[in-house]
């Protein structure tokens, strides 16, 4: 060991001598910065991160020049814009330059002459957690007696264990960033080791931990029930507080938290003036789900004479704290024929946002009706992908075809309008003004598409193109507060394969498990029939 220590410190000896004492300071900083980008790598390695990721720690500025396209935020304006050869620059996790002709320093070059460069997508409501187990088996299960949706009976019915839960969140954490999501609010179980998991994953995570006053009871097709234990709703909230307190603490400084009671019938009226206080008092967004189903309206109409919403806003819910998810149900929708016309006041007025997650609803026939009138009267609105698949491309396809259908106009709702939604719509639900923009000073978390992606062509309009045809099969690499999280397609904080081994088998026992759970008995292939029949060899 000691002749290799003094073979090195000569050869070292060797490089820097030359470059301490050369007129210009060109080679010495060049030597400096190397020992920095040595020393990143070695306090990577150090701390267990893998080698990729450790390189990445050395990277001070990156700088990527000539990128193709971009989607630059023009703050004057408020809206993103398209530029043509553009550098983009950043240091650390802040963006540095957004241009022509960047001057400064570079750590790391990248070309972006095939390059679509867009700010990280923000989804405003998912569950990682327990949505990708479902798949195969939810996305054709409605009940006609509770007007198609499967929503109840199958919650009730289909639930994984606390690995499955760890392995869907980590699957879903992998196809959430392969579409090139930067910022996700998570709705979970508070699963021992998803702190853990949502910082190893790279992505930014505000932790949703779930609580309730009641729990959902089905005892048959046509009635749903409630069984209430306001002291469990309680201990969860307290739990719920402890856990957003530990994210926010968390030394990645990726992490945070939403106060998220389950449901609007779910939870007791002091449980959600309590919640919505909590999250006040620490600057956080309360989330809850309201207005979601047909079902839950009549529910809260029989409690209190009200729709979800109107009741929301008597006890004080609504307002620029609040994200409500779906708010689809209200009284203009045509499926009810309620006599009132206040809801879609109630949340422009109030400045209620809006987690907007079109596609599991398409599933079952339903849909928001409509987004663009929403929109015109000033609702707030993020895009969410609430289930399956955690695939925010996917979804911004499914808004702009959803809408359209529902206001039978194809100009009610363009592309722009739901890329807003889905980037800086997000971020002003978080309450954040450095998220969801290519802009100096915001957060360093960027997409870049391919465009040599057969999907992008004809290269006329790359978000079209994008959102429309090639979707997440462009997206080449993220970067999260500045570190690259996706190279080339590949997911380099998380194993995916391994993931989606433990989710198969965390479906199946949870299959086994339906005809205990189910109120009539039946087994997971009555429960949810295949596609095609069975036949035998």
């Amino acid at each position: 060991m000691l002749k290799q220590r003094v073979i090195t410190a000569l050869v070292l000896l060797a490089i820097l001598l030359p470059a301490l004492f050369y007129p210009s300071p060109v080679p010495f900083a060049a030597v400096a910065l190397v020992f920095m980008g040595a020393g990143a790598w070695e306090w990577g390695r150090l701390n267990g991160l893998a080698g990729a990721a450790s390189v990445g720690l050395g990277a001070v500025c990156v700088a990527m020049c000539g990128a193709a396209w971009a989607a630059v935020w023009n703050s004057g304006e408020g809206r993103h814009e398209y530029r043509r050869d553009v550098d983009v620059a950043f240091r650390g996790d802040r963006i540095v330059h957004v241009g022509p002709d960047y001057r400064g320093a570079a750590d790391e070059v990248v070309d972006g002459r095939a390059r679509f460069v867009m700010p990280g997508l923000v989804n405003v409501h998912a569950h990682s957690g327990s949505e990708p187990a479902g798949k195969g088996l939810r996305e054709e299960h409605g009940v006609p007696e509770m007007y198609m949706t499967g929503l109840y009976e199958r919650l009730a019915a289909f639930r994984i264990d606390g690995d499955g839960q760890l392995a869907a969140s980590e699957y879903g954490y992998c196809e959430l960033l392969l579409s090139g999501v930067t910022t996700v609010v998570d709705l979970n179980a508070a699963t021992p080791g998803w702190l853990d998991l949502a910082a190893r994953s790279g992505l930014r995570v505000y932790l949703g931990p779930a609580y309730a006053s009641a729990r959902w009871v089905v005892a048959n097709r046509h009635a749903l029930g409630y069984d209430w234990d306001e002291t469990a709703g309680r201990r969860g909230f307290d739990q719920a507080l402890s856990l957003i307190d530990a994210a926010r603490r968390h030394p990645c400084g990726r992490l945070g938290g939403v106060v998220a009671p389950g449901q609007i019938d779910t939870c007791s009226e002091s449980l959600l003036r309590d919640s919505l206080a909590a999250a006040v008092e620490r600057g956080l967004t309360f989330t809850t789900h309201a207005s979601q189903s047909v079902v839950e309206f009549h529910e809260m109409v029989r409690r209190h004479g009200a729709t979800p919403l109107q009741w929301a806003g008597s006890i004080g819910l609504l307002g620029p704290h609040t994200l409500l998810a779906h708010a689809i149900f209200i009284d203009t929708h045509s499926w009810l024929r309620w006599h009132t016309r206040r809801d879609l006041d109630l949340l422009a007025d109030s400045g209620t946002r809006v987690a907007h997650c079109p596609l599991p609803f398409a599933r079952y026939g339903a849909m928001l009706e409509d987004l663009g009138g929403y929109l015109r009267r000033g609702v707030r609105i993020g895009l969410g992908t609430d289930t399956l698949p955690l695939n925010m491309l996917e979804e911004m396809r499914t808004a702009l075809m959803v809408s359209h259908i529902a206001a039978r106009d194809v100009h009610a709702v363009g592309t722009g309008d739901v890329f807003h939604a889905a980037t800086v719509g997000g971020a002003d639900a978080l309450r954040r003004d450095d998220l969801g923009r290519l802009a100096t000073g915001a957060k360093a978390d960027l997409v870049l598409v391919d465009l040599d992606h057969p999907g992008m062509h004809p290269l006329r309009d790359p978000l079209r193109s994008l959102v429309y045809v090639a979707a997440d099969r462009a997206v080449r690499d993220v970067y999260v507060d500045g570190r690259k999280v996706v190279a080339d397609r590949k997911v380099l904080t998380l194993d995916q394969e391994a993931a989606s081994a433990r989710l198969d088998e965390a479906q199946g026992r949870a299959a086994r498990d339906i005809p205990r759970r189910d109120w009539a008995g039946r087994t997971v292939d009555q429960f949810a029939p295949r596609s095609l029949s069975m036949s035998n060899p």
